[in-house]
């Protein structure tokens, strides 16, 4: 990839209570001719064509795309649009795991390696299609055995291991349902978890391995269980060998009931919109919402957007580092990369063991050729240094992904740089766990790339930047991101509270006379003057500060282009004067000691960076951000101790607690 121009940044002045922008960055990146060449988009001039096609009837658009999947029975209505709800395929019936498994069977593919594994302390293990076919086979005959019938919740407590992906298309086979909760959560959140959704089968394991320790998963889902009044079995499979109890009549060994069941089993024909899963936020804001997808129309666009986004072949080896638990895991480990054909790698462990090279070992060891990972763990790679990627040979890499929140431009380049070499393409995509795939993202064959922003909306996608009177933002000018138009991966509703639903996503831009309705995604953001958007933060995290309204991602990023920090998280709290006062909590690289003189050079930096008006009033410097364990930074949390010194809200799907204690502390200090 060739840069095309030197780094700047602008100023943009606040109109009104809009949203200000008040950072640009005007580096770009071509993709390189012998890329292209092979691309499944190869030019600029082909994605705009493909633009065109979509935008002049986006239905028909999607219905060819649908067409590239195996259906039982064809589709007799595309789109059943009834505001807020759609329905895609109408008529259609089809089976997910099907279309991940059998349809590979009947050529080469049935050979080709599926899944790769490798466990923390370094066990490996791959499955052929043919293979995890008939593991997954085994696997629904288990569940039927069980009395899981279609319809059924079924949850998967699980680490990252094969059987999790086998559970996951067992119960889609079957026409269960399945309802996966991070094998990070504690025992509460799990409770809750299978509760709201009434799940009638846990599928769990003794322990997992997570930086050299077991966690007992086990021992949480039976304290979960405790008060899951609608769970009738669990279904435990051996990793650690721990010693565990197993209550007769109700707990299961996979290896007793799994292994001895036949490998034939005939996929259920289910109607396009039958339940696939449900997937509960992170309930970094509040509750945990169980977000509900359906069948055909998400296969649809995770097939679609797997394939162009990361132009996959079928050579190549695929790893995302995400959890099988977040939508990341959902769509871009198991359906997007499986519909394909393609081989996909997989990692139980954390980054940083048994050293922070672990990542850059495996890619070397497995010649993994696709690598997407999150803006977090960028940044705690750019923190633990250059050595350590430097060891290995990376050079079977060919593209690069980002996923997670927005990227700041040093991560960017850090990225590009230190594990691209300066030759990878970078595909920073902008998606939710609502809208169930993809959404904003170039197209590594076709797309001139900046850093920090994920481009354009794919051809099928219709988003726009706007004021809150629905009129489209000027250039440059911070706004709101919604969704025009009805997508096929769309979430269909929160399980259980269609009145929440609405609410959450369709009540800022309401269907009334003279307009639609738009879905709002709570982000704010702009469009530069080449139709690029750039994601400012979620509208939560904006704050007012003597009369602007500044998206605090903006100043993180500014922070983080300081060469001696790796992560920060800016935070508000009440001042008489400003209204606001901006509070940042910022990580230093390995090499850099926190001092006062420190803390003023960063202030100033910012100020240099993006303008006085965004200079923090407060340095807080730790050594760990509050995050989920998708990696979220939990910036509520840090609004709380700011403003009232104690975090009082939920905090289940902390990674680590005590990093709440050590802020504290620090702050008393």
């Amino acid at each position: 990839m060739a840069s095309r121009s030197d780094r700047s940044r602008t100023k943009t002045p606040p109109v009104g209570d809009r949203i200000s922008s008040v950072l640009q960055e005007s580096r770009s990146f071509t993709p390189a001719t012998s890329f292209s060449a092979r691309a499944h988009v190869s030019s600029a001039k082909a994605l705009a064509a493909l633009r065109r096609q979509a935008d002049a009837d986006p239905v028909a658009f999607w219905q060819e795309r649908a067409r590239e999947l195996v259906w039982f029975r064809d589709w007799k209505r595309a789109l059943v649009w009834k505001h807020p709800h759609a329905q895609w395929f109408v008529g259609g019936t089809t089976n997910a795991s099907m279309n991940c498994l059998d349809r590979h069977l009947g050529g080469w593919r049935r050979t080709k390696a599926a899944l790769i594994w490798e466990g923390e302390p370094g066990d490996v293990r791959t499955l052929t299609y043919q293979q995890l076919h008939a593991e997954v086979c085994k696997a629904a005959n288990a569940l039927l055995h069980l009395g899981v019938k279609a319809g059924d919740v079924v949850a998967i407590y699980m680490g990252m291991v094969p059987e999790a992906v086998i559970a996951m298309l067992a119960c889609a086979r079957i026409g269960a349902t399945h309802n996966v909760i991070f094998g990070g959560f504690s025992s509460e959140a799990v409770r809750e978890r299978i509760n709201d959704s009434k799940a009638v089968v846990l599928i769990t394991q003794d322990g997992a391995y997570r930086r050299g320790q077991t966690v007992e998963l086990k021992t949480a889902a039976d304290e979960a269980v405790r008060r899951c009044p609608t769970i009738r079995h669990q279904l435990v499979l051996r990793r650690t060998q721990q010693p565990v109890k197993m209550k007769r009549g109700r707990d299961h060994w996979w290896h007793e009931l799994v292994d001895g069941a036949s490998s034939i089993n005939e996929p259920a024909q289910l109607p396009s919109e039958h339940p696939l899963f449900i997937l509960y936020t992170s309930g970094s804001t509040g509750k945990p919402k169980g977000i509900l997808h359906t069948t055909g129309g998400y296969l649809t666009q995770v097939a679609y957007t797997c394939k162009m986004v990361f132009d996959l072949r079928d050579d190549d080896v695929y790893f995302c580092t995400a959890d099988v638990g977040w939508i990341t895991g959902h769509s871009y480990i198991v359906y997007g990369p499986l519909l394909n054909g393609a081989t996909v790698m997989i990692y139980e462990g954390t980054p940083n063991h048994p050293q922070p090279d672990r990542f850059w070992d495996i890619i070397e060891r497995h010649a993994v050729s696709i690598f997407y990972t999150a803006p977090t763990a960028i940044r705690s790679f750019m923190k633990w240094g250059e050595a350590w990627p430097a060891k290995h040979d990376l050079s079977s890499l060919r593209l690069l992904g980002t996923v997670g929140e927005p990227i700041n431009p040093e991560a960017w380049m850090w990225y590009h740089e230190v594990i691209g070499r300066g030759r990878c393409p970078i595909v920073d995509t902008w998606w939710q766990t609502e809208t169930g795939a993809i959404m904003i993202s170039p197209l590594p064959g076709a797309s001139t790339t900046r850093p920090g922003t994920a481009t354009v909306p794919l051809p099928g996608i219709q988003a726009d930047v706007v004021r809150k009177d629905g009129t489209s933002c000027a250039a440059n000018e911070g706004g709101l991101l919604v969704v025009k138009h009805p997508w096929p991966s769309m979430l269909r509703t929160i399980y259980g509270n269609d009145e929440r639903y609405r609410a959450a996503y369709w009540s800022e831009f309401p269907k009334r006379r003279g307009h639609p309705g738009w879905y709002f995604t709570g982000d704010g953001a702009r469009r530069d003057e080449h139709g690029n958007i750039w994601i400012i933060g979620r509208v939560d995290d904006v704050v007012n500060v003597s009369g602007h309204r500044l998206g605090t991602a903006e100043i993180e990023s500014a922070l983080v282009s300081h060469a001696r920090v790796a992560e920060a998280a800016v935070v508000a709290r009440p001042d008489e004067v400003k209204g606001n006062a901006l509070v940042a909590f910022v990580t230093l690289k390995a090499s850099a000691t926190p001092t006062p003189a420190l803390a003023e050079e960063l202030r100033a930096h910012v100020a240099r960076e993006i303008g006085p008006i965004a200079k923090p009033d407060e340095i807080r410097f730790t050594e760990m951000l509050p995050k989920t364990r998708s990696g979220k930074i939990m910036r509520r949390l840090l609004r709380e101790i700011v403003t009232s010194g104690v975090a009082t809200g939920d905090v289940t799907t902390l990674e680590d607690a005590g990093v709440l204690e050590r802020l504290r502390a620090g702050e008393e200090e």
